[in-house]
């Protein structure tokens, strides 16, 4: 994957994805956001806003994926973060992986895309089994659909209604 960063299409921006983000529209084809777990500085990049700045700043079609937290830390976090994304964004989904060295051995991903017909459980492109085995140490398209299939407790929580909000 590093020797995509040679690709003139690539640039990679460390720094304030908030800031960045304020003054670009329909410019990005796809937005990575790997941040710092939400406390503190990072707190806006879980919020609304801050999805609100990503959909405005993709082209028509374009796709986001943002660190999701890890379903067995910060579920009601997860599903705050889906219930707003799913009103900005036609496809909005939770998928996760296995990181041994993150806290309880995994950290999620919130894709979100603006087109409609975007369906993040299948890949996108094909290789043989061959191929996979020769191209990569863990992924391979087994592993892609298998990080949609959620536990039960997840499912459930985030297919829950939100409780109306009161003043």
């Amino acid at each position: 994957m590093s020797i995509s960063y040679e690709d003139p299409k690539v640039s990679v921006h460390i720094g304030d994805g908030f800031d960045f983000l304020q003054n670009k529209k329909d410019y990005f084809d796809v937005i990575i956001t790997d941040s710092s777990d939400p406390v503190g500085p990072a707190e806006s990049l879980y919020q609304s806003r801050y999805y609100e700045l990503m959909r405005d700043a993709l082209r028509e079609g374009g796709i986001v994926s943002t660190q999701g937290e890890c379903q067995w830390l910060h579920l009601s976090l997860i599903k705050e973060v889906l219930t707003f994304a799913r009103e900005l964004f036609p496809v909005a989904e939770y998928a996760y992986t296995t990181i041994p060295t993150y806290p309880s051995g995994q950290i999620g991903f919130i894709l979100c895309s603006k087109n409609k017909e975007t369906n993040f459980k299948e890949p996108l492109r094909s290789v043989s089994a061959e191929q996979e085995l020769k191209l990569f140490k863990y992924y391979n398209s087994d592993i892609h659909r298998a990080s949609f299939i959620l536990p039960n407790f997840t499912r459930q929580a985030l297919a829950a209604k939100p409780a109306p909000k009161t003043a």
